[in-house]
């Protein structure tokens, strides 16, 4: 089984999809849009794989536990966690750093690390060799951000990504002998949902003339990478953060 947090939009969905077309049973978690999630469900039971959708917000430690104790439960018919995708994450409006709030802050830290870094725990606490499991792989989603900074709009965006980049690296490391991979995907700017909620429904295509292959990413050619490293064919990849940024 396949965990994929925020599965309900974005690259979450595109690489549900794309999972489930490559032979993965799924778990797939949301937040708040239900509707969504089951609907994601239906698709991949209509490709032939068993889905269930679990609710938790990451940012809070007792709702990720809840989470994995539900995928346990299901463990018995699905086999057991192979993979865990930490892709749910947030943005806000524009900012310079002067301007933002603590909670601000300390939200998008929250969800995008600290949520990345309780997933990975509950995660290899069932897939580690050293606990009785059989291995796995887990990505973490990154940002071409930790190379640009996000000045002047998304610094700490780009702060909590790079946080994610050194977790990937120090994780992987120390669970490489455990039968676990751990690595990152970086996308560039991506052509989702998640523009709108920072306040910047247009924000990928306005940017399209800044890059090298002048247009956003499809949400399915990031999951076509994260795809390639959760399968046996990077099976000699680990501690990679691979960038998907069209050049940027």
């Amino acid at each position: 089984m396949l965990l994929i947090t925020g599965a309900s939009r974005g690259i979450g969905a595109a690489t549900a999809r794309l999972a489930a077309g490559r032979g993965w049973d799924l778990a797939l978690n949301y937040q708040r849009d239900a509707a969504a999630a089951e609907a994601l469900a239906a698709e991949v039971r209509s490709l032939g794989r068993r889905a269930i959708t679990v609710q938790a917000d990451v940012a809070d430690e007792g709702q990720v536990v809840r989470m994995f104790e539900c995928i346990d439960a299901e463990l018995g018919s699905f086999g057991s966690l192979g993979g865990l995708v930490n892709n749910a994450g947030v943005v806000d409006q524009p900012e310079r750093v002067e301007a933002m709030s603590a909670e601000r802050v300390q939200r998008m830290f929250a969800v995008n690390v600290f949520g990345s870094f309780t997933c990975a725990r509950e995660a290899v606490r069932r897939m580690s060799t050293r606990h009785g499991g059989s291995g796995g792989a887990i990505v973490n989603l990154s940002s071409s951000a930790v190379r640009s900074g996000g000045a002047g709009q998304y610094v700490d965006y780009a702060a909590a990504k790079g946080a994610i980049d050194v977790f990937t690296l120090g994780l992987s490391k120390e669970v490489a002998g455990e039968g676990i991979r751990v690595n990152a995907v970086r996308p560039g700017i991506t052509d989702t949902e998640i523009h709108a909620s920072g306040g910047q429904p247009g924000r990928a295509w306005q940017m399209a003339p800044q890059l090298p292959l002048q247009r956003p990413a499809r949400a399915e050619e990031i999951a076509e990478a994260i795809l390639w490293l959760l399968s046996d064919a990077a099976s000699y990849t680990t501690g990679a953060l691979l960038d998907v940024s069209g050049g940027r």
